[in-house]
């Protein structure tokens, strides 16, 4: 399952990683450093590697001399996390709207055309695959992969989310519209109309966020959503370009 010409704790931890957000491993499941290297074929100490940092992602708990188990999801985290990435992506829904070459902006209409065929597949692990690629697109297009870099290192616990938002509290039709009202705007090169599409459909997931936290209690650390996390107004101040 490992590339062997390739470092196996990064392997591991994304391999991980995956498992924690599509619930393969559950919340409050325990990790065994022993079981997760024979079933990888390696030493302890690339697990140990991968469980610091999915620690660091908040997948994870590491408790000395109990061991490691799977966290829930924390309504606080997904807020805060979702709060850093709203600032990152408007600024760059806005910067495509000034520098966004003809040709990417066509790069990413194609991923949208990607995802609706995904959704009349009912391929929902497809879609997700798509929804990254056409955010990392965006910062690609404007030549700011870090960007995307900056918010993926951050946003482990709004990708559990998404999972179990789908289908029916984000329907993928809603999503792929929400899409396209962005890329539109930068089309248009409308960068107060490109910002406020952005943050409409970041703030998706905190409508969300309550009714999952309320039908899988078991899934969700027992704590409020931070407090600008109830901010809802979408609104987008006046366009300077």
């Amino acid at each position: 399952m490992l590339d062997p010409k390739l470092a196996s704790a990064p392997q591991i931890y994304a391999l991980l990683r995956s498992d924690c957000i599509r619930m393969k491993l559950a919340p409050g499941q325990a990790l065994s450093e022993k079981e997760i290297a024979a079933r990888f074929g390696t030493s302890r100490q690339p697990v140990r590697e991968a469980f610091i940092k999915l620690a660091e992602a908040g997948l994870v708990r590491i408790l000395p001399q109990r061991g490691t188990f799977v966290m829930k999801i924390s309504q606080r985290a997904v807020g805060d996390a979702r709060f850093v990435r709203e600032a990152v992506e408007v600024a760059v829904a806005r910067t495509c709207c000034r520098l966004a070459p003809p040709a990417a902006i066509d790069s990413v209409a194609a991923i949208i055309d990607a995802q609706s065929a995904a959704a009349a597949r009912g391929d929902h692990e497809g879609f997700l695959a798509l929804d990254e690629q056409f955010h990392r697109a965006l910062a690609e297009a404007i030549d700011c992969a870090e960007a995307w870099r900056a918010i993926e290192n951050g946003k482990a616990q709004m990708d559990r989310v998404r999972y179990l938002s789908l289908p029916e509290a984000s329907p993928m039709t809603l999503l792929i519209e929400q899409h396209a009202q962005i890329l539109g705007a930068i089309r248009r090169r409308d960068e107060a109309a490109a910002a406020g599409a952005m943050r409409v459909h970041l703030r998706e997931i905190l409508l969300a966020l309550p009714r999952l936290a309320l039908e899988r209690p078991d899934l969700f650390e027992a704590e409020p959503l931070p407090i600008h996390a109830t901010d809802l107004n979408p609104a987008t101040p006046p366009s300077s370009g």
